[in-house]
């Protein structure tokens, strides 16, 4: 820890260089559980060395993600619970770099903050990590910026970065789906990090019991619920692409199924859904009800259970679901692949 640097002059404006220095040294016990093979150096420099090990990739290709964790942050204040927001921000970027093909290698995460209290920084840091651990990637970077008069003092945004690697032959696109493919469906842990905004605004959460038992929960609260990390589903996905030939992988995020199944769906084909057989998790069932939100705008804002969707020739079914579930995925069928112009049909 450095002890040579301190600037009262600074800190009487609001940041305490010492403090960073502190959140520093917490953070670097969760960082050391996130090494792999190719971080060259250690964590404190003026960037994060990686070296590619390019075995058995003969046309690499970079595929980066960002992204961030959203309002759902605010949910992490009132609970005052900042370790699992880390997952979140790990998760958002991980899925889609996932959804190409690619395996993440590296992240770094941004805390921009009001002011620096190294314990929740550090604690912030440790859900980074561990998204990390699940995802096979490492932290190699960082940056926390006290930024007084700009965020509240208790309270800070999050955000960060996904690199990873493909070969170029083995990109998963749609060029070979055709009518007759199925989808599958990867369950999701909850509400993940999207639509917090409306989830915010139903539940009044500014002013709501956030850690009184809900019966429509199984007796979980809505803050313990709310809070529940987005599910990383970067090693199922590594595992099942060495087994089938996958033909469109889609990260349902915001905008739920309307907005996101479609991207991995080629012209003049469409994801026809079986509405019954989707597995909706009885939170989404908990914000209809309280909100008054129709069907179609449920499925156009959340995920509604189903995380990721994937989607492999009628012939790979039976053999996808059973790598899946050895890789610890409950995964199950939603429907299908068709001649349409209609880009999705939930029905």
């Amino acid at each position: 820890m450095n002890t040579n640097s301190r600037s009262d002059v600074y800190a009487a404006a609001g940041v305490d260089i010492t403090a960073g220095y502190k959140a520093v040294e917490l953070m670097k016990q969760h960082i050391a559980k996130t090494m792999t093979s190719g971080v060259v150096g250690d964590v404190g420099g003026f960037g994060g060395l990686f070296a590619l090990d390019l075995t058995g990739i003969s046309k690499p290709i970079l595929v980066s993600g960002t992204d961030g964790v959203g309002t759902k942050l605010k949910l992490a204040f009132l609970m005052d619970k900042h370790d699992t927001v880390g997952i979140d921000c790990v998760a958002m970027c991980v899925n889609d770099v996932i959804c190409c093909g690619a395996k993440p290698l590296f992240f770094l995460d941004y805390i921009a903050c009001g002011k620096n209290y190294p314990e929740k920084i550090a604690d912030i840091v440790k859900g980074v990590c561990e998204g990390c651990v699940q995802s096979g990637s490492a932290l190699i970077g960082g940056e926390t910026a006290e930024m007084p008069g700009f965020y509240p003092v208790d309270e800070y945004d999050l955000a960060g970065f996904s690199v990873g690697v493909v070969d170029r032959d083995k990109v998963v696109d749609n060029k070979k789906m055709k009518a007759g493919d199925v989808i599958i469906a990867l369950p999701s842990s909850g509400v993940h990090s999207n639509g917090f905004s409306l989830v915010r605004k139903v539940f009044d959460v500014e002013n709501a019991d956030l850690k009184k038992p809900v019966a429509e929960l199984g007796g979980k609260s809505i803050g313990e619920t709310l809070l529940t990390p987005t599910k990383i589903y970067v090693k199922p996905v590594l595992a099942l692409l060495e087994k089938v030939e996958v033909k469109g992988i889609s990260h349902i995020t915001g905008g739920g199924f309307y907005e996101n199944i479609p991207r991995s769906i080629p012209d003049g084909l469409g994801a026809v859904i079986d509405r019954a057989s989707v597995k909706v998790l009885p939170i989404f069932d908990l914000l209809a009800k309280t909100g008054n939100i129709t069907e179609r705008d449920m499925f156009n804002t959340f995920n509604m259970g189903v995380g990721m969707s994937i989607v492999v020739g009628k012939e790979d079914v039976d053999t996808a679901l059973a790598v899946l579930k050895e890789a610890g995925e409950d995964a199950y069928v939603i429907g299908e692949v068709q001649e349409s112009d209609e880009k999705i049909v939930i029905r």
